[in-house]
């Protein structure tokens, strides 16, 4: 299936500021976090006490969900723990697709947090672009704690470095062409 340029170079962005928010900020402080309280940080890798490099915990109704991170009570690479926080990001270029992304959020976690509410977990959300107040205020309505980086934001962090990432729907094709992402 063909996709636009803009799409293309929208979920490429997305990748980048999941890497850099997730992995280069969020999860050094989450790492030091865990350390401290004597927990286990998982997050997307190897790791044998579990398949494959996915984190996929299950809800109170079977259903598997992928996600960012995890902090354990007693996990360790060989061993699974007691869930005490989960964390999600997502990125939205359009406002058009923010509330179901925070339904999707919301529908993966919360089943989740009530298999395991005798931990009390944390959830939470870093999300990134563009979210409308009413997807941000359901979320936290139902309980995330959440990080909100506007599409303004991003593009500002950017222009820093002189990187113009800021693209909309009538942006030409051709201007895709000269962004500097790695092709896979």
């Amino acid at each position: 299936m063909a996709q636009s340029p803009s799409h293309k170079f929208g979920q490429q962005l997305g990748k980048l500021l999941e890497d850099i928010v997730l992995y280069d900020i969020l999860k050094p402080r989450l790492e030091q976090f865990a350390q401290v309280k004597n927990y286990y940080l998982d997050w997307q890798r190897s790791r044998p006490a579990r398949s494959g490099k996915k984190v996929t915990w299950e809800d109170k109704y079977g259903n598997k969900h992928d996600l960012d991170f995890v902090i354990e009570v007693d996990g360790t690479d060989n061993k699974l723990g007691r869930p005490v926080a989960f964390i999600e990001s997502a990125w939205r270029r359009y406002t058009k697709h923010s509330k179901n992304k925070a339904q999707e959020i919301q529908g993966a976690i919360l089943p989740i947090i009530e298999l395991h509410h005798l931990s009390a977990p944390f959830y939470g959300v870093v999300l990134a672009g563009d979210f409308t107040k009413p997807a941000l205020e359901q979320l936290k309505n139902n309980g995330f704690a959440v990080i909100y980086i506007p599409y303004k934001g991003v593009i500002s962090a950017f222009q820093v470095i002189d990187f113009d990432v800021a693209f909309d729907e009538d942006t030409p094709d051709e201007s895709y062409t000269t962004a500097y992402f790695p092709h896979p």
